[in-house]
């Protein structure tokens, strides 16, 4: 027997989904609490799914739940377009664009300046990890993102953007600074300036340096690279950055060859109508990278 698909509670839900909290998305949806529970727990017998659990004080979306929440943000746009196509209006959504603080700080920037300029829709910013930017785009929550990727997915679309080398920071009048390149044995003994050891470019640094048999000391951990160069100049050790980064005055680089290039890539979403002014973005940002 067909399932008969309620797509205004769909739609609800998922108001829901980005708000977590049953009294914040009813007043987005301007209805009572009540009925936006009622709602929602019809919704999930007619589908026959539960579409989040309690743990704890704490709500979290089902893997069912995530589908019908990533259903229902596509849905709310593509009636946001037709209203705005039907009255001959601009644009009144916004792009959402997700990138790490890197990509902002460093590869973004003209791309962003000329969109803001020649759009007429406005334009939204996420600042997420790299695993952060793949959720949002997987859930619907951001229509373009750039990150850094080793592979790419499969359930999204990517195109390479750029590639930039990673490279050695210093005082000027460190050890190493009188060379042009280093090797990873140079660094024998160093202390780093790192980030967190879950973040994938220590992960990345760490199996390099074992692999070719350094020892080296973590001098601070630090996340992000303007903070990383920050502790460089400070004194507290040298870094591995990447070669885009803006180097604080005093400071040098070096290159360091054996490690890889990164990556970065222009990721959307592969499936679902795509605005103009989504395109308009995401063409900007493969011009000016």
């Amino acid at each position: 027997m067909p399932v008969s698909i309620n797509f205004d509670a769909i739609q609800s839900f998922a108001v829901f989904a980005d708000k977590l909290n049953f009294t914040h998305a009813a007043e987005e949806l301007h209805i009572s609490q009540p009925a936006l529970h009622m709602k929602i727990q019809e919704l999930s017998a007619s589908l026959g799914v539960p579409l989040y659990r309690k743990i704890g004080r704490r709500l979290e979306l089902t893997e069912q739940g995530e589908i019908v929440a990533r259903f229902g943000r596509q849905l709310r746009e593509n009636a946001d377009d037709l209203l705005q196509e039907l009255l001959g209006a601009g644009p009144l959504r916004p792009v959402v664009l997700a990138a790490g603080e890197g990509a902002f700080l460093y590869i973004l920037g003209p791309a962003i300046r000329e969109f803001l300029r020649k759009s007429v829709a406005p334009l939204r910013l996420l600042t997420l990890d790299r695993d952060g930017v793949m959720d949002a785009l997987r859930s619907g929550k951001a229509h373009v993102g750039v990150a850094a990727l080793e592979s790419t997915p499969s359930d999204l679309n990517a195109s390479l953007l750029c590639k930039v080398d990673q490279v050695v920071a210093m005082p000027q009048d460190h050890a190493l600074s009188s060379r042009r390149r280093l090797s990873l044995k140079d660094l024998s003994g160093s202390r780093l300036v790192v980030p967190p050891p879950d973040r994938p470019h220590r992960q990345m640094l760490s199996a390099a340096l074992q692999s070719a048999g350094v020892d080296w000391e973590v001098a601070v951990e630090a996340s992000g690279w303007e903070l990383m160069l920050h502790f460089v100049k400070l004194g507290m050790g040298i870094a591995v950055v990447n070669s885009v980064c803006s180097i604080p005055r005093g400071l040098v680089t070096r290159s360091l060859p054996e490690l890889p290039k990164v990556r970065y890539y222009l990721v959307r979403r592969d499936r679902g109508p795509r605005s103009g002014a989504q395109h308009e973005l995401a063409e900007l940002i493969s011009r000016h990278s």
